[in-house]
């Protein structure tokens, strides 16, 4: 099952009051682990940077002149994530920007019902605790001593391991709890142990079951190994 971790920084809260996307992180998971596979684009986004924004991720105005705009890299970030999952905290917002700069490009917008919210998850199995990406780090004993700022890929990377401890851990389901289901008129090809034909030949030498003996018989009476 493949799922893509994502992240987004932007230049404020609503794209309908202007602000637009300035960074894109995702991070590829392949049945719940991480694949190595990575989207990453600082984007130009056509208009000043609020300082509100910039002291939340650094991304000034001089440092994103130069990069692609949405348009350029709009269609290559669609043809990563696929039609895979997202995971993403806090997921109506990020989509909100995607759809809204995926629609000025007239490209195919994203599913509300492709993000998997880690946000609501958290609420869900926490709840009345705070679900912050820092807070759910400090439950998780995450290390995340690198984000002095927001960054989306960082944010993407580290959002993969939050992820996988909500979903129960880096491993967290082999199947092995389930059982096969046989249908009728099947002849079931489960595996069940058998008795062996013949036991096993004593692999404790006469000796070493004498020494055991005499060291059980200096322990007293209430040893458990004497009780019926």
């Amino acid at each position: 099952m493949r799922e893509i971790v994502l992240d987004t920084e932007t230049t404020g809260f609503d794209p309908n009051s202007g602000d637009r996307i300035v960074e894109i992180g995702a991070v590829e998971l392949m049945g719940h682990m991480a694949t190595g596979k990575t989207f990453h684009e600082y984007i130009n986004p056509e208009r000043g940077m609020p300082d509100e924004a910039f002291q939340v991720h650094g991304l000034g105005d001089d440092f994103l002149r130069d990069r692609p705009k949405f348009a350029a890299v709009g269609q290559a970030f669609l043809d990563f994530i696929g039609e895979s999952k997202l995971v993403i905290h806090n997921a109506s917002f990020d989509i909100k920007f995607l759809n809204a700069e995926l629609k000025w490009m007239g490209l195919p917008l994203i599913p509300w019902e492709q993000a998997i919210d880690t946000l609501a998850m958290a609420r869900k199995k926490f709840p009345g605790s705070p679900s912050s990406l820092d807070a759910l780090c400090r439950r998780f004993n995450i290390d995340n001593a690198s984000r002095t700022l927001h960054g989306a890929l960082l944010d993407s990377e580290i959002l993969a391991e939050v992820y996988l401890e909500l979903i129960g851990g880096k491993q967290p389901d082999f199947g092995l709890s389930t059982k096969p289901q046989q249908k009728a008129g099947e002849t079931s090809t489960q595996w069940t142990p058998r008795s062996r034909p013949m036991p096993l030949p004593e692999r404790i030498t006469e000796t070493e079951n004498a020494a055991h003996a005499e060291f059980v018989s200096k322990l007293g009476g209430d040893v458990l190994w004497l009780k019926s």
